[in-house]
């Protein structure tokens, strides 16, 4: 019996088919995991695809917004190449894609040959996780959650975060609105705002921080290294699994965060397909 590739629409079938996949490895699987549960909650147009070989599951894709790229979980060549073949067939044209190394580098090639066009690496990432919670010293200022008069500035800081992470800026004020609902907007208050961090919503038990930004002006004084270390701590202090990506292109970023605890678990590679 060979890979079955079924696409769905619903979140819900989604992880009624895979949630015991992904919970399997929350931590390489906490992305998708959190996308999934997030658009359960707030729907909007979607795209899922199930890798299935002798009736288990072996991988996923996802696509959300229709205007992203698609996000895979790590699978064996022969699954990520059905993948495309399924996708190419249903005559669905993805931006790019963003997935652990080894698959997105399988997913792209088969993708280029298969589409006739051009598909360009252009982010490498590396995702970590707090395996021990080390010390930062000497940074003025505390951690506080944002609250809604920080709207304006969540809004201004997170545009241009995406703009510096090459990630499109649709609907961001409502992604602000959600995160600030939820609690997942965090500052580091010095006096006034210093720098930024979201802590996304815990899914089977592994809280991800994410949108880490500091202004340029208040940037190389540690404010986004005591942010996140205050936040990891506070995660972790209620039970949580801390996890994290970075831009393998900062070398900063990847250093400072090896201090404060988090260890390199694996690699994730972006491409842009045209």
């Amino acid at each position: 019996m060979g890979i079955q590739i079924d696409f769905y629409e619903d979140p819900v079938i989604v992880l009624r088919r895979a949630g015991e996949f992904l919970a399997s490895q929350p931590v390489q699987h906490n992305l998708i995991l959190t996308l999934l549960h997030a658009r359960v909650a707030q729907p909007e147009p979607s795209r899922y695809w199930v890798a299935m070989e002798r009736e288990k599951v072996v991988g996923v894709v996802l696509q959300s917004p229709l205007t992203f790229a698609a996000t895979l979980t790590p699978m064996d060549k022969q699954v990520a190449t059905a993948m495309v073949d399924a996708i190419v067939k249903a005559d669905v044209s993805l931006p790019g894609i963003n997935g652990d190394a080894a698959t997105a580098a399988t997913f792209a090639g088969h993708w280029s040959e298969r589409r006739k066009s051009a598909a360009t690496p252009f982010q490498g990432n590396r995702l970590y996780e707090l395996l021990d919670v080390g010390e930062v010293a000497g940074v003025e200022g505390h951690l506080r959650q944002a609250l809604p008069r920080d709207r304006s500035l969540m809004i201004h800081w997170t545009r241009a975060f995406q703009i510096e992470i090459d990630e499109p800026a649709d609907g961001t004020e409502l992604r602000v609105d959600r995160g600030l609902a939820a609690g997942e907007f965090w500052l580091w208050d010095g006096g006034e705002p210093m720098s930024m961090a979201v802590s996304r919503r815990p899914v089977e038990g592994v809280v991800r921080v994410a949108g880490v930004y500091t202004p340029p002006e208040k940037r190389k004084r540690a404010y986004a290294t005591a942010c996140v270390h205050a936040l990891s701590k506070h995660m972790r202090d209620a039970g949580y699994r801390c996890v994290l990506y970075t831009d393998l292109a900062n070398p900063t970023s990847n250093s400072i965060y090896r201090r404060i605890g988090y260890r390199a678990i694996s690699e994730v590679l972006r491409y842009r397909f045209e």
